[in-house]
């Protein structure tokens, strides 16, 4: 066998599931789903001689996105034929169909000769990938003239992984670049061509530019893997679960794919993709599905949810895990077999993905990751997640440096607070895939502070658009496991400030707002939670009964989520409704769009209304996830310090956490025993005879900040090369703020006398 075929052995391997048992009961669902998907297929296809199309709904007049779901439609197709087991395995007639449709889509539609309209993903991207693993699939009965056209069509639009055809010395980056990476090296497997294998190869490390936009290194603005494990795609947007996803499966097949052959990537800067499963991905997999705060305006596709991103992740993982030296690949097996253990992997995974979990289950050498516990902050994409062994609650914040969100192509219509302070709280696996971002109200999505004016839907003049209010602040610090997250709120189009900040605890989120002000004659609001949930709702022990309420509250219980604690007490107003829409009505784009069948789902809100023009106003709340409301009631965990436009401070004592002290500092100022020269975001825990500090600057505007603690500490256990600390009976903690672009400085201090480390 040549190294050729070795090669397409290995790639059509990774498509149809290689070798396994199809008597096996395991793979009965996804050989069922490929039957029905590829029967439907086929019987809609249209096979008239004077045929203008292959299928009705892809009448191939101008979209590109018919013409690249022609392409991954016929895949599927392909895919039937080259799977034992499937109904269609094997079929002669298909096959003729097959040929001919190829023939008909290079005559017709996709050819060298052609010129792109539309989207240019569809024809650079969607269907050359589509056209290469059909042809990997029916390699042995496509004729050579047939195998020859086709590439000229992909060498006509993606040549190379470096650049954007159909623009002057774009370069590509970040997914789009491994997209294109494996494309060209599916095309050089393809067609023996060595040089176009090498071709690929290099692109991953961008040899042609010198490394410039190389997906294994570290970046410091734009694309790419950011050294705190943020991702971002299109300049400013977060976007670790979706484009980051497909980074990591072109990335991971590209390894395993050329891994022990003539083009193996060797570029010791692969590691950057290694550490970044642990780094970049698991923090954001809760139980198996990735969490929409890194999801972007893919929360808006109805066929691609969270489960859905989380099983496209653990596979690729496992993907990667198959070319991976040790220890890395023992690890990601382990995170792997806790993820697909946990979850949902074998609901919606098909033949390949099913193999390659079953067989990390059935390896009785491998033990399943636990759930984490810890607390991540990252800075470089304004965002922040926080992991508890029965819960999760992760943050999307905004600023002048990262988007708010984004839309287009008839995307995310409905995006419009995405990135504005949104809570996500994870305590079961079902409540943000099940319907939630077509049926929820999106003017109140949980943890923001709106102007409740009319929006339109969200729409980009060409393409996507992403969309940045003017605020510098957006960000945190961490410290052993918690953490202090803010944001200052400017929001667009609209005169509306706001000051926010987040203490996440072991047992609670404290939730805090200040200088809440508005003049544009509009009722602003907080939302504190907007639950899609059938269960009861009690507040100050009474069962809520009616659809809306409001009263003076100090604490809320949620059957089946947690409690919401109000200290002092708050006027929160309630509501039960049922909402009903659809996802076409959030996306109905070219190759994305959702169905317009109506789904409808039951939500309880909480939420503050401050009112028309509101002048400096406030809240608090604690979320208390899966607590009782016996413990709800009860709880006294933590003691609101300041909630003011200059200072937001809580002090924490029960728990793991030992005593915390947590605070914004927006302005110079003193409160709980800590004093600030500067703006800045602090931790200070005391467990033991240890104290710990944790310093940021989320505005990324401060050089240097000196903190007074009024408690005694003689001794320094450690100190980043950025702090320095005197110790004495009101020790000062001083920290170089300046270029470090809002990440976490720390030092450890006891209260004994202890030697410099």
């Amino acid at each position: 066998m040549t190294e050729f075929a070795t090669l397409r052995a290995k790639a059509t391997a990774l498509l149809s599931g290689g070798s396994f048992d199809p008597a096996d009961p395991t793979f009965a669902a996804p050989l069922a789903k490929l039957d029905a998907a590829a029967s439907t297929l086929r019987g809609a296809l249209d096979l008239a001689p004077n045929r203008t199309f292959l299928w009705p709904d892809l009448p191939l007049k101008g979209v590109s996105g018919d013409i690249a779901s022609s392409h991954q439609r016929l895949r599927t197709l392909a895919t039937a034929w080259a799977t034992p087991g499937s109904a269609l395995h094997g079929d002669d007639g298909l096959a003729g169909e097959l040929l001919a449709a190829l023939d008909f889509l290079y005559a017709r539609a996709y050819n060298e000769t052609k010129r792109e309209v539309g989207n240019w993903w569809h024809w650079e991207i969607g269907a050359p990938r589509a056209l290469m693993d059909t042809c990997l699939l029916m390699y042995d009965l496509i004729s050579t003239e047939q195998r020859t056209a086709w590439i000229r069509a992909v060498d006509r639009f993606c040549p190379n992984p470096d650049r954007r055809t159909n623009l002057t010395n774009f370069a590509e980056t970040g997914a789009n670049r491994a997209d294109k990476a494996l494309i060209v090296a599916l095309r050089g497997i393809v067609g023996d061509d060595a040089a176009k294998v090498a071709l690929a190869r290099d692109g991953l490390s961008d040899l042609r530019d010198g490394g410039r936009n190389t997906l294994f290194g570290y970046v410091t603005s734009r694309d790419g893997f950011y050294a705190d494990g943020s991702f971002i795609q299109h300049d400013t947007v977060a976007y670790t679960g979706s484009y980051g996803v497909v980074l990591l499966q072109s990335v991971s097949a590209m390894l395993g794919l050329l891994g022990g052959s003539s083009w193996e990537v060797t570029d010791p800067k692969r590691s950057v993709i290694l550490d970044a499963v642990e780094r970049t991905f698991a923090p954001w997999i809760h139980d198996g599905l990735m969490m929409d705060s890194v999801r972007g305006r893919a929360v808006s596709r109805g066929g691609s949810r969270d489960h859905d991103a989380g099983r496209e992740t653990v596979d690729a993982v496992l993907q990667l895990a198959t070319g991976a030296p040790e220890p890395y690949a023992t690890r990601f097996k382990e995170l792997a077999k806790g993820w697909v253990s946990r979850g949902r992997f074998f609901e919606g995974a098909g033949i390949a993905a099913t193999a390659r979990a079953r067989a990390v289950l059935d390896d009785p050498r491998l033990a399943a990751a636990a759930r984490p516990v810890g607390h991540h902050v990252f800075a470089d994409m304004d965002r922040v997640v926080h992991r508890r062994t029965h819960w999760s609650f992760a943050l999307s914040l905004d600023s002048k440096r990262i988007a708010g969100y984004e839309c287009g192509n008839g995307e995310n219509y409905r995006a419009w607070y995405q990135g504005d302070g949104v809570t996500y709280l994870y305590t079961d696996l079902d409540h943000y895939s099940a319907d939630y971002w077509p049926t929820v109200n999106s003017y109140r999505l949980p943890g923001t502070t709106v102007d409740t004016r009319h929006r339109d839907p969200a729409v980009s003049v060409s393409g996507t658009g992403t969309f940045r209010p003017k605020n510098a602040w957006a960000g945190g610090a961490v410290l052993g496991g918690y953490g202090v997250a803010s944001l200052e709120l400017m929001a667009m189009g609209s005169t509306l400030t706001a000051r926010k900040s987040w203490i996440c605890l072991d047992d609670a989120v404290v939730c805090l707002g200040a200088g809440i002000t508005s003049t544009d004659d509009r009722t602003i609001e907080t939302v504190v939670e907007n639950r899609g949930t059938t269960g009861a709702l009690t507040v100050d022990g009474v069962l809520q009964q009616s659809a809306e309420s409001s009263s003076a509250s100090s604490w809320a219980h949620l059957e089946g989520v947690g409690g919401y604690v109000f200290p002092g007490g708050a006027p929160l107003r309630t509501l039960r409704e049922v909402r009903t829409d659809s996802w076409k009505a959030i996306n109905d784009g070219a190759s994305t769009s959702g169905s317009d069948e109506p789904v409808s789902r039951e939500y309880v809100t909480l939420w503050f209304d401050h009112g028309a023009n509101p002048s400096d106003a406030t809240y608090a709340y604690l979320l208390l996830p899966n607590a009782t409301a016996e413990q709800t009631a009860a709880y006294s965990g933590v003691e609101v310090l300041a909630n003011t436009a200059e200072v937001q401070a809580v002090h924490a004592g029960r728990g793991g956490q030992g005593q915390l002290f947590a605070a914004t500092f927006w302005a110079a100022g003193s409160v709980g025993g800590v004093s600030a020269s500067a703006p800045c975001a602090v931790l200070v825990r005391r467990a033991g005879d240890r104290v710990s500090v944790a310093v940021s600057d989320p505005s990324r505007t401060v050089d240097s900040v000196v903190l007074t603690l009024d408690h005694p500490a003689h001794g320094v256990v450690s100190t980043d090369d950025t702090v320095t600390v005197r110790p004495g009976k009101n020790p000062t903690i001083t920290v170089k703020l300046a270029g470090s672009r809002g990440h976490t400085h720390t030092a450890e201090l006891t209260v004994g006398r202890h030697r410099e480390g």
